[in-house]
């Protein structure tokens, strides 16, 4: 027989290409992570080769508290999100993930369709690392079976029928009270991207809804900043969450812009600055006249907290702007006040020069869209004449002389260089 006899070599092998013991058992750890975690007990320089290897799509049951790399949740957050803007998150990769894992559940909860447990079982993982929740859409349930609720539709133009059928939202109770460190808490009750789907119930904040989450928020005791924009928040509405955050422990700043909300609920709020914490108010964009203006102004005249202060596109009208003025007289909190498009006159601008006399806390003004004419311009800028306080007035589309508020602008301009010189001469804050 006729044997052949050859001999097959790989010019590039190399013994020094055989992996060491210790990568073949950090490649074992990496791809049996999941079911046997071992991270603690590595070397440094070893823990770091396994996390830079660890697939992002691991179960956060798994990773959520084990985990505190932030080069790891900084992977994991890149490879979801195409903007990633840690700054808003306390410059925190972990906690940007967490916050916006729930958030994103939460947009896209259907209640009666989605598990609830989607978000129970995500508590115990995520709840140390939440300080803000953002949740700008709420689904409505697919099949609605519920009792008529006739007693929910709005007296303020509503385009529900009385025939209109509840859809109420997602619960957040549980979920927000179970969340230790939770300090800002933005909503918005309504459908993005309806498209052809559009109905207005899909935009129905319901008084159960309502109910549910005045409830959650007195609850929430280190809550800070609540937001409740665009959700259709009439004056029952606004009552209700009056009540429940009457007395709040933390609660500095609140957020009710762009709804329905008219005298009555304005009333409401004037009892909460007195009951509360409370340092920002914004109301923009709703129907207050001057009779919620008046409630908001003898607030202002005892309160000691308010710094800035949003009535933008009311109808406060003169006899509204009238009384803040004179509680403006006696405040020495208010920095910051905004009274722009709320259909105000010379009248109110005659007030407002005694308050740019006598008021020296109020930093910034705004006019804007108003009627205040040629007389009620040079008012102000009369009552500007010693003011050495105001860095901000905005008079545009406020009727107001062009040389008149060049003039006004100038004082404000100086007030302003005033300030910042003096902020460059003040000495550097010691350290604690």
């Amino acid at each position: 027989s006729y044997f052949t006899h050859r001999i097959i070599e790989d010019p590039e092998w190399s013994l020094a290409t055989v992996p060491q013991l210790t990568e073949l058992c950090l490649q074992h750890i990496v791809h049996n992570f999941e079911k046997n975690p071992i991270l603690d007990c590595l070397l440094p320089k070893h823990q770091r080769k396994v996390l830079d290897r660890l697939s992002t799509g691991l179960p956060l049951a798994v990773t959520a508290n084990l985990i505190s790399d932030e080069s790891y949740w900084k992977r994991c957050c890149t490879e979801r999100w195409q903007v990633c803007d840690i700054s808003n998150y306390g410059d925190s990769w972990k906690l940007m993930y967490f916050e916006r894992h729930l958030e994103n559940i939460l947009r896209c909860f259907i209640p009666n369709t989605t598990d609830p447990n989607q978000v129970l079982e995500l508590i115990p993982l995520c709840k140390d690392y939440v300080r803000k929740l953002e949740v700008d859409q709420f689904l409505p349930p697919v099949q609605v079976d519920q009792k008529e609720e006739r007693d929910d539709l709005s007296d303020t133009g509503s385009d529900f029928g009385s025939d209109e059928v509840s859809v109420h939202h997602y619960d957040l109770g549980v979920l927000i009270t179970a969340l230790p460190h939770l300090e800002e808490l933005h909503l918005t009750y309504g459908l993005k991207d309806c498209g052809m789907n559009f109905e207005w119930k899909l935009f129905k904040f319901t008084h159960q809804d309502c109910c549910n989450l005045a409830a959650a928020v007195k609850m929430c005791h280190n809550l800070k900043v609540f937001k409740l924009t665009r959700s259709k928040v009439d004056d029952d509405k606004a009552r209700l969450l009056v009540r429940n955050l009457l007395d709040h422990p933390c609660l500095v700043e609140l957020n009710l812009s762009h709804n329905l909300i008219r005298d009555k609920g304005a009333q409401a709020v004037g009892k909460l600055i007195n009951r509360s914490r409370l340092e920002t108010l914004d109301l923009c964009n709703n129907q207050i006249h001057h009779l919620g203006a008046q409630a908001l102004a003898r607030a202002l005249a005892k309160n000691s907290t308010l710094t800035a202060l949003n009535l933008r596109l009311n109808c406060v009208e003169d006899k509204g702007g009238e009384v803040i003025a004179h509680a403006l007289l006696t405040n020495t909190t208010l920095k910051s006040i905004h009274l722009g498009s709320n259909n105000l006159s010379e009248a109110t601008a005659t007030l407002f020069s005694q308050v740019l006399a006598q008021n020296t806390t109020l930093r910034s003004i705004n006019f804007s869209c108003n009627h205040l004419g040629l007389d009620g311009g040079k008012q102000l800028l009369e009552g500007l004449a010693d003011n050495k306080t105001l860095t901000e007035f905005d008079l545009r589309l406020a009727e107001v002389d062009q040389e008149t508020e060049y003039l006004i602008h100038q004082i404000v301009w100086a007030n302003r260089e005033a300030a910042r010189l003096g902020s460059l001469q003040q000495p550097p804050a010691k350290p604690p």
